[in-house]
């Protein structure tokens, strides 16, 4: 078996691979950017072979509740505090590690509590798509 680059050695994120080329990403050497959620790494977006993001997100405690009109996401609850929770339209839901929520175009949502999320987003993350009114209202 030929060993492939350390983590530490993967290339930028973006910077885009070779077309149908598998990809490694260090998520703790990307750069965290804000978002409405807290601080976000984001991998994958300059892939020609992914038609959506990764973001490895720490939730803070100010958290904005939020949605999309053209994104889907899935959080998958990596960490949290006891008492975490997910708004989903204006219902709380209690979370813990591993548990996971799809959370579809138009449903308005934020995350309550301390927590790291793993989300995967599709199509590519653009953050004209991050709205904060109600979605009702705000269509078209």
């Amino acid at each position: 078996m030929k060993p492939g680059p350390e983590l530490g050695t993967s290339r930028n994120p973006a910077t885009p691979p070779p077309a149908t080329q598998p990809e490694i990403v260090d998520l703790t050497l990307v750069e965290p950017v804000e978002c409405p959620c807290g601080w976000a790494r984001r991998a994958f977006a300059a892939s020609p072979d992914f038609p959506g993001t990764l973001h490895l997100t720490q939730i803070s405690l100010d958290a904005k509740s939020h949605y999309h009109r053209d994104h889907t996401e899935i959080y998958v609850i990596l960490k949290c505090d006891e008492d975490a929770a997910i708004e989903l339209d204006g219902q709380l839901h209690p979370v813990r590690p591993l548990m996971s929520i799809l959370i579809p175009p138009g449903v308005k949502h934020r995350a309550i509590g301390k927590m790291e999320v793993l989300i995967v987003c599709t199509p590519e993350f653009d953050a004209a798509d991050e709205h904060f009114g109600d979605p009702d209202a705000d269509r078209p």
